[in-house]
């Protein structure tokens, strides 16, 4: 959708940011160079009338975002998972954004809910409630399924939504290409592929049916996890525009005052809350990035319930145990073998100072473990240890950014349910076993399977490429005189791997 509108929609927003003072905010947080100031406050001074006043109550960045509507209340959120791009402050002020918007109507949620699942809500629901909660892209209902009496949660997508969405996104790429071509110094931050990254957040959220996949596959992770549960899909009433869940009854986890009332222990919470999002993290790779107290249940049984899958975290097998081995040698005070971690898995360039890179590791290690343990952060150390990493020149991982940017959300919810608990006797127990599991016998010769398993699959190809390899770097191929000699050699060879990782894998069992 190009066209005017989207400079109309540029000028307000910039209108909206001067008249409520955020602009002069976002400009200091992002060390904005002089001309960059010169030329947003040029825009957005004379266009001041345009802007909305928003809430006077709330500090500017989150008035202003808030005032401007849905598509800017989420890239917010988004953007404050990004503290690499907007700098700490700015992303923990994006973190408080409130995603409450007014209800629509519920006759028009029926209506959406009947044009997706082709049925009448009433031969889905024997009941069904006006909105118990209303965000930016959806609301949710409480309903009781009419086969079985059962009580759901339906979420149903704003009327509209999708359009609204691309209109502003839009907008957003038309400001991130003149950032770019009018200001150069912002290039650094890759507004191009912010907004990117965002515009496919916002399509996987604007179909339900990701949502429930996403929810389907983190039930499946933490079936046997005792003490934390997340609510079944019921996929026969969801679809694109529609997710029903099965209702999860319990205190909010941010009303400590109830969880108390209701009997908990709320040190066990607090160590459970933390132990679990690194099990998820290390042991299954994905894990909710969105585990705040408002996403978060404890049900009459004591379990934590956590719902609300719209954004998820994915570590590749790899990652996590470099990561883990990054925790433990923090745990363990062993720099070198952390300093060494990141050179091995490429984060920082071969050609800068182990040892040196070791000495930075502990500048950031020895001031978290000087702390009483009730202060010291794995949030923070991870943080820290983003900024280190950055002087000796390593690129940013998304992965790991988001990973941080949940461990301070979730370090928030434990300590406010236990202000005296230690972060890393919490965390130490689910570190430890999962290293023992991935990085001892066991992991090599799983590994070596593996491997044999994919050179047993490509085993006769494996002579065609190695000689195109020879051929592209000059060297001539070796001849083989017949394709069935060669492929039965590798097929040898690759049995012979695969019978070595087997017998390698009897022995560590």
């Amino acid at each position: 959708m190009r066209g005017p509108h989207n400079i109309w929609r540029l000028l307000r927003t910039a209108g909206t940011f001067q008249k409520t003072g955020a602009m002069d905010v976002v400009l200091d947080q992002l060390d904005a160079p002089a001309g960059a100031r010169a030329m947003l406050r040029v825009l957005g001074w004379p266009f001041q009338w345009l802007g909305y006043a928003g809430d006077p109550a709330l500090p500017p960045v989150t008035r202003a975002i808030q005032a401007l509507g849905p598509s800017y209340i989420k890239l917010g959120q988004i953007l404050s998972t990004r503290p690499d791009v907007v700098g700490g402050d700015l992303a923990t002020q994006l973190r408080v954004l409130q995603d409450r918007l007014p209800p629509f109507p519920t006759a028009e949620a029926r209506r959406m809910i009947e044009r997706d699942l082709q049925q009448p809500v009433d031969a889905l629901f024997s009941e069904f409630s006006e909105p118990v909660a209303a965000a930016s892209i959806a609301q949710v209902h409480q309903a009781r399924r009419a086969d079985n009496g059962q009580k759901v949660a339906v979420k149903v997508l704003r009327p509209g939504i999708e359009r609204a969405f691309r209109r502003d996104i839009d907008a957003f790429y038309l400001g991130a290409r003149m950032l770019e071509l009018v200001a150069p110094a912002f290039r650094r931050l890759r507004p191009m592929d912010v907004i990117a990254h965002f515009d496919a957040t916002v399509q996987q959220e604007l179909d339900l049916r990701t949502e429930a996949a996403a929810a389907s596959e983190f039930r499946a992770n933490i079936e046997r996890d005792e003490g934390f549960t997340a609510p079944a899909v019921e996929w026969m009433l969801s679809g694109r525009a529609v997710m029903t869940l099965e209702w999860v009854e319990g205190v909010p986890m941010g009303d400590v005052d109830a969880i108390e009332a209701a009997g908990h222990d709320r040190a066990d919470l607090s160590d459970r809350v933390m132990r679990m999002f690194l099990r998820h993290a290390l042991r299954d790779g994905y894990f909710h990035a969105d585990m705040h107290q408002g996403n978060m249940k404890v049900t009459p049984g004591g379990d934590i319930a956590v719902f609300d899958f719209g954004i998820m975290g994915r570590l590749d097998e790899y990652t996590r145990r470099v990561y883990a081995g990054i925790l433990m040698g923090f745990i363990r005070k062993d720099y070198r073998r952390v300093a060494e971690l990141h050179f091995e898995a490429g984060y920082v360039p071969a050609d800068r100072d182990v040892d040196l890179f070791a000495q930075a590791l502990r500048s950031v290690g020895e001031p978290i473990f000087g702390m009483d343990a009730d202060r010291i952060s794995m949030g923070r150390l991870l943080a820290y240890l983003f900024e280190v990493t950055e002087r000796f020149g390593m690129e940013t991982r998304t992965e790991l950014i988001l990973l941080q940017r949940t461990m301070v959300v979730v370090e928030g919810v434990a300590r406010s349910l236990n202000p005296s608990m230690n972060i890393w006797t919490s965390a130490q127990p689910e570190v430890t076993s999962y290293i023992r599991k991935n990085l001892g016998p066991s992991a090599l010769a799983r590994d070596l399977y593996r491997t044999a398993e994919v050179v047993a699959r490509f085993g006769p190809r494996l002579p065609e490429i190695v000689e195109r390899a020879l051929a592209q770097a000059g060297t001539p191929p070796v001849v083989v005189n017949t394709r069935p000699k060669r492929n039965a050699v590798a097929l040898f060879l690759a049995g012979g791997a695969v019978g070595v990782a087997a017998v390698l894998l009897g022995l560590a069992v």
